[in-house]
């Protein structure tokens, strides 16, 4: 992750979403800067910020199952989504539960 600094110093400018009044330093990642700075994907964002319906449209190029993509954004995915997070859930709670009763069991 990429903080601004100003002489040495973080710069707080983002409304934290928990405390009024308070301010944080914004957070990019090395993908949210090539999409600002990069040679090439910068005037690709750069359009698609100013027409967001050509970004939809460019998304909705996309088809599963003869859906358009975004349908599935909207109304699918978040479904799916929610339902994979369950299962990976499930899954890291059952290896922590093997590994902390592997520890108990070291103990005796």
């Amino acid at each position: 992750q990429w903080k601004p600094k100003q002489n040495g110093a973080d710069i707080n400018i983002v409304p934290d979403a928990h405390i009024p009044n308070k301010k944080n330093p914004p957070m990019m990642l090395t993908t949210d800067l090539s999409l600002r700075m990069d040679s090439k994907y910068g005037p690709i964002s750069k359009r698609f910020h100013e027409n967001p319906d050509e970004f939809s449209d460019a998304l909705d190029q996309i088809k599963i199952r003869g859906f358009k993509l975004g349908f599935w954004f909207a109304q699918q995915g978040s479904i799916y989504i929610f339902v994979i997070l369950i299962f990976i859930y499930v899954y890291l709670m059952q290896r922590l539960d093997k590994k902390i009763s592997q520890d108990e069991d070291s103990d005796l």
